[in-house]
């Protein structure tokens, strides 16, 4: 399994395709990993050189003691990409890893051939909020956290259809790094991109679920009314639409990218 050493942790990745080919970066999602994106990256490796990485505190990268922000998670990504040769890729990332797509585009546009923020926006819930979170994982687990998260990502409908892989991805996120997952939501607590995400230049295609009660429609239409370059799609899904409505979500990505 390839890994990245940067900043003090070591990063997981994986490829497929051709390094030849143009490249897409996945980023995945508070408490999940890299497999989240399977149904994209199966879809677009005939044609393109796609890469994913777990986040740092996330899947099999580790985590770091120091203080994380969005700054250091955007960074990791342009490590990566000059670890594996890479001058400029498409970006497709969903809710925490949508505001690292956001941080790139103000930061780093040249790094950027095109954009994708999923179920994401310039400032999601509040400080307090992903303080709380934090202490209460640091102090108590992953538990209490995993037996709430079916009901923040998914629609009733799909938890009853889909128990199985609701099941996967709830198991994945009990087995988190608690230590990992708690410092990623510190980073939440303090990103804020709403003064500078007009600064994005680069083609943006923002995706909102039609249920998402974390990262909601009102939220994707603040972000396109804001970044110039931005339109919005909307998919029938919850907070993770790119596993609940991963046709549609397939579609859309492989015809902008």
């Amino acid at each position: 399994m390839p890994f990245l050493d940067t900043d003090g942790v070591r990063l997981h990745y994986r490829t497929d395709g051709s390094p030849a080919a143009p490249c897409v970066v996945f980023s995945n999602s508070l408490g999940t990993d890299l497999s989240m994106w399977d149904a994209q990256a199966q879809a677009l490796a005939a044609e393109h050189y796609v890469v994913r990485y777990d986040t740092r505190g996330h899947g099999q990268s580790t985590g770091s003691a120091g203080a994380l922000d969005i700054a250091r998670l955007g960074q990791e990504v342009i490590d990566l990409l000059d670890h594996l040769g890479v001058e400029r890729a498409a970006f497709c990332g969903i809710s925490m890893g949508g505001l690292t797509g956001q941080w790139l585009g103000i930061h780093a546009p040249q790094r950027l051939r095109k954009l994708v923020l999923a179920n994401t926006a310039a400032r999601i819930g509040s400080a307090e909020g992903w303080l709380a979170r934090a202490q209460q994982v640091r102090q108590e687990g992953m538990d209490g956290v995993a037996d709430g998260a079916a009901s923040r990502w998914f629609t009733p409908y799909f938890i009853e259809r889909e128990s199985a892989t609701v099941r996967r991805m709830v198991g994945r996120l009990r087995e988190q790094d608690a230590a990992g997952y708690a410092a990623c939501c510190e980073a939440l607590a303090h990103a804020d991109l709403r003064d500078e995400v007009a600064r994005v230049s680069v083609p943006t295609m923002i995706v909102a679920g039609q249920h998402d009660p974390v990262t909601t429609l009102a939220d994707g239409a603040w972000l396109r009314q804001q970044i110039p370059s931005a339109w919005l799609e909307t998919v029938p899904a919850s907070h993770i639409s790119n596993i609940e409505a991963d046709i549609k979500f397939t579609t859309l990505l492989r015809a902008f990218v």
